[in-house]
């Protein structure tokens, strides 16, 4: 068959098959136009897919609101095949189903199974997914698909999505392969117009038909059936194409007999595509015989409304745009009446969730009955994952609970099913329908639209978490106390705090709250009440009143099992903790643990917080290629989640900054700092700014890494500032500014005297040398060595051999110079810290020792997902091991693996212990 005017993108689909009969894999994104010709493109994709398997399935608008549905239909042709998924894999499968009962999956996991069964399958014949009308699939599976898109390699699968071209239309697909599907051009659209007109036609209304249709295939072949009464618009003007289809549609269906009329609406209302249920419940709605039925059938397939289903015993409407219009376009009451009838033969045990949406689709007016059951239902799509399931329920539940103050809690609920499912604008909306409810009604909604600001990036999240809080507080301790921790989590960092509110305001908040008990505060070991307090008295206090709170709030942290229990949800919170009490021993352990039970839950957005707290510790530790892995898969996952890149790709500015790589950190430090102009900023601009003191440090530019970290003296913020304070100081004496060094040496000392780890107390004796003058500068370099020796901390300890070996120097202790500046220039060539590197080869050229300029060993040319996956298989990992831990399919695995092999010139998994660096 040839498609008009389609070259180009059959080439482009054809491509991409080659590449899976290779056994590669792909994913494409058609958007465009309603009519402008995707589905003849999947068409075209599965009639070209030969040996591969094709499966395909399309979006229905009755379906959206039934979490999972569409993840289901597309594997029931694998299921059988499900007992070979790895254990939390199917038990995550087969609840998000409702096969099994089981704790609420995490979709990722969900995603994760999938990936892994249709990987499976693809081994034995290579496979194209096609899914038709992306934009209706229900959010859960839409988010499923979307993550196996992304983590898709060399699995041997091609996924095809066809999606209208409408604002936020399956914004989860965004940053997907994609291929715009534009109109025809003119001699295309008037070759294919030229198949469909009568030859009789005039030419001037053969250009009437071109501008109307505005090179959309199916409007022109709409407009050539209909060219004898065609008409321009009231102004003169073409209408919208997919308006003026629709129209020209739904009169067609209006031409139907009363019978076919039903039978097409009925159809039109269901969901399932199954014939007998359509043909039970028409007979039951309108009371005709089989036969009549039949006829119906027959009928609105000669009048190209439906034809014949092209797979399954389904029925298939012509076009998606003929379902819409013909439901759109019906009666309230005719829409009810058929959904009553579905309603009638649907059993309500088999599929209880069907059941109860037509019920409610068929209702008119208040029904306390109805919105019970689909209240059921919201319970049920809570337990199998289904969170957007559930807020469709509870709103639609809601509408039809004749209670205002019922009715407004189902609808708050529904709100906090939006949320938790990832949909903050589906969120906003339904707060909007909200109606003015009194308290403690009233705070939680306030509290939902501060987690809406936020998670949209608007100001004014903060100040109405804090407000939820303060309402609250009277009746809802436990809610009280979230509220003012997710107001804690935010302002570290949303880009603006927006006025009124502040880091600090809030912290007083909770500190007065805590005051406000009856009886003296009893000691608390939940996480969430330590990290609340510590981070609150940080803000409000200092550091001396917070840091006993803050170590209590890790040493809860790295209880026994916390990291399967509520800590989870305030992890970043302890992460921050470990690095303002300069803890590299809690950081460590809780960004491992943290990481591990991430991943045997599928929670990618926990396991990005663990890998960057990994990564940060790595840095610390000065393995810089280790960081580089868990920086990687920070990103990696970010990614597969569909999260802003312009956030979590700069995240990495502390591991450019140490190895001296002055135009990536500075990338990062822009992008950070435009996405965050306040200053000083959040903990995301406290990075960014000491990887840039790191930079110019490394480089010896001391006035400009004075200027990057001068802002946390002039306006100290709440989190993170600690982090240059050492820097300042020693950039500041430098620069022979001892007035700024003294103040960073004062807020230095407040913070590690009050922390007293290995860590604070060996950078505080280093600041203190750099600020002393004879015998006493030596005695406090021992000292800080002393103290940072037995800690792994890797790039602390080099920099502090450097500062060391630099004052001997300019001492003319050449001797003892060259000790410490050798020890530096080893230690940091070997991590690859180039810059200070060459800082201390030229501190050892001047003592006489002529050095040469040496370079880190060139590591072999792996990736770091090829590195990732070495190093476990070094480890003994299996494939399918490693494709669990890394998110991905063992088809993956094997792929990368064998890429590893050529690189390094091995042949087996026993030789890469051996032969991969460090």
């Amino acid at each position: 068959m040839i498609i008009k005017g389609r070259r180009s993108e059959c080439a482009e689909l054809e491509r991409l098959l080659d590449d899976v009969r290779t056994g590669m894999s792909g994913v494409l994104v058609l958007r465009g136009d309603a009519g402008i010709g995707k589905t003849t493109l999947l068409d075209h994709a599965v009639r070209s897919a030969s040996p591969l398997r094709v499966t395909r399935l399309a979006g229905v608008e009755a379906e959206q609101e039934l979490g999972f549905a569409a993840a289901h239909r597309l594997l029931l042709p694998f299921l059988d095949r499900r007992a070979v998924l790895p254990g939390p894999q199917l038990a995550a499968l087969e609840t998000a189903f409702g096969m099994a009962a089981g704790t609420a999956p995490d979709r990722f996991l969900v995603g994760l199974a999938v990936l892994t069964l249709i990987a499976g399958a693809a081994r034995r014949q290579p496979l194209l997914v096609v899914c038709d009308d992306a934009q209706w699939l229900d959010r859960e599976s839409l988010d499923v698909l979307a993550f196996v898109g992304r983590r898709l390699h060399a699995d041997g699968i091609a996924l095809l999505f066809a999606l209208r071209d409408e604002p936020d239309s399956a914004a989860v697909l965004q940053g997907l392969p994609e291929l715009p599907i534009p109109g025809l051009a003119d001699t295309d659209a008037r070759a294919l117009l030229a198949e469909h007109v009568d030859p009789t036609t005039d030419l001037l209304l053969r250009d009437r038909i071109i501008a109307e249709a505005a090179g959309n295939p199916l409007a022109i072949r709409e407009l050539a059936r209909g060219a004898g009464s065609l008409r321009p618009s009231a102004a003169g003007r073409p209408l919208p194409v997919s308006r003026s289809l629709e129209t020209r549609f739904l009169e067609r269906f209006r031409l139907l007999p009363d019978l076919a009329r039903s039978a097409v609406l009925t159809a039109a209302a269901d969901a399932t595509g199954d014939l007998d249920l359509v043909r039970r419940a028409l007979h039951r709605q309108v009371r005709s015989t089989p036969d009549e039925i039949d006829a119906a059938f027959e009928e609105a397939e000669r009048a190209d409304v439906l034809v014949p289903g092209t797979y399954g015993s389904g029925l298939l409407f012509r076009h998606p745009l003929i379902r819409s219009a013909v439901y759109a376009g019906a009666g309230r009451a005719e829409r009810r009446a058929a959904h009553a009838a579905l309603a009638a033969v649907t059993d309500p045990l088999a599929d209880p969730c069907r059941h109860a949406w037509h019920l409610a689709s068929a209702a008119d007016g208040p029904d306390a009955r109805v919105a019970d059951e689909l209240h059921a239902c919201a319970e049920r799509a809570k337990d199998n994952g289904g969170y957007l399931a559930r807020a469709a329920f509870l709103h639609r539940a809601a509408e039809l609970t004749e209670d205002t103050a019922t009715g407004s809690a189902r609808l708050l609920e529904a709100c906090a099913a939006a949320l938790t499912g990832g949909a903050p604008h589906r969120a906003e909306e339904l707060l909007t329908q909200l109606a003015p409810a009194p308290e403690p009604l009233a705070a939680h909604a306030d509290r939902l639209r501060g987690l809406v600001h936020l998670m949209l990036g608007k100001e004014g999240a903060v100040g109405l978490l804090h407000n939820a809080a303060l309402a609250l507080s009277s009746h809802d301790p436990r809610g009280c106390r979230d509220s003012l921790l997710e107001a804690v989590d935010a302002a570290m960092v949303v880009p603006r705090i927006g006025p009124g509110t502040s880091m600090a305001r809030v912290a007083r908040t909770a500190l007065e709250m805590r005051d406000r008990r009856t009886g003296p505060p009893e000691p608390s070991a939940d996480p969430a009440d330590l990290l609340l307090e510590g981070h609150a008295r940080l803000a409000a206090v200092g550091h001396t009143e917070a840091v006993p709170v803050l170590k209590a709030a890790l040493t809860a942290m790295r209880a026994p099992g916390a990291e399967h229990g509520g800590a989870v949800r305030w992890s970043l919170l302890g992460m921050l903790a470990a690095i303002e009490t300069w803890d590299i021993d809690a950081l460590s352990e809780c960004g491992r643990r943290y990481a591990d039970a991430a991943r045997s839950h599928g929670a990618l957005r926990m396991l990005q917080i663990a890998s960057h707290a990994n990564a940060t510790a790595e840095v610390f530790r000065g393995d810089l290629a280790t960081a580089q892995l868990h920086f990687a898969e920070f990103k990696d996952v970010a990614d597969a989640t569909g999260a802003d890149s312009r956030l979590s790709h700069p995240t990495d500015a502390m591991l450019h900054g140490w190895r001296g790589d002055e135009a990536a950190t500075l990338a990062a430090v822009r992008a950070q700092l435009e996405l965050y102009p306040e200053r000083p900023g959040g903990v995301p601009v406290q990075l960014v700014r000491a990887a840039d003191v790191v930079l110019r440090l490394g480089q010896g530019r001391y006035a400009e890494a004075q200027a990057a970290a001068g802002p946390v003296l002039d306006e100290p913020p709440p989190h993170g500032g600690g982090l240059v304070l050492p820097g300042l100081v020693e950039a500041a004496v430098r620069n022979h500014d001892t007035g700024t060094a003294q103040r960073a040496l004062d807020r230095l000392t407040e913070r590690a005297e009050a922390c007293r780890t290995p860590w604070a107390l060996g950078l505080l004796a280093r600041s203190r040398a750099v600020m002393a003058v004879g015998a006493e500068a030596d005695a406090l370099f021992r000292d800080a060595a002393a103290h940072l020796d037995p800690t792994p901390l890797g790039t602390e300890k080099a920099h502090t051999h450097l500062l060391h070996g630099e004052w001997l120097r300019r001492r003319r202790r050449r001797g003892e110079a060259r000790v410490h500046l050798r020890a530096a220039h080893e230690a940091f060539t070997r991590m690859g810290a180039t810059a200070f590197a060459e800082r201390a080869r030229l501190e050892l050229r001047a003592t006489g020792e002529h050095s040469r300029r040496r370079s880190t060993p060139a590591p072999a040319d792996l990736t770091p997902q090829e590195t990732r996956i070495a190093r476990m298989a070094a480890d003994g990992a299996t494939n399918q091991e490693i494709a669990t831990h890394l998110f991905l399919s063992a088809s993956t695995v094997e792929y990368h693996l064998a890429k590893v092999f050529r690189k390094l010139g091995v042949a087996s998994r026993r030789s890469l212990r051996t032969s991969l660096p460090g």
